[in-house]
């Protein structure tokens, strides 16, 4: 009853279309985008990893050492 008061028919009706609308234009610009995502974002993933791996470790190296 609660959530019946935000969510009118119209309001449904907006979310659907938005979240349609949304995706569809994500994968239209993904896939017109994609050529120079090979080209300028080469080595993207691996670089995450590492970059992600080292401040992992670092983060678990300070709790380690400062006790918390």
């Amino acid at each position: 009853m609660f959530l019946a008061a935000y969510f009118t028919t119209g309001r449904i009706i907006f979310i659907i279309f938005f979240v349609i609308t949304f995706t569809a234009l994500a994968i239209y610009s993904y896939k017109k985008d994609s050529k120079s995502h090979q080209i300028h974002y080469k080595n993207a993933a691996k670089n995450l990893a590492i970059y992600g791996g080292l401040v992992f470790i670092i983060f678990v190296a300070i709790r380690l050492l400062t006790g918390h």
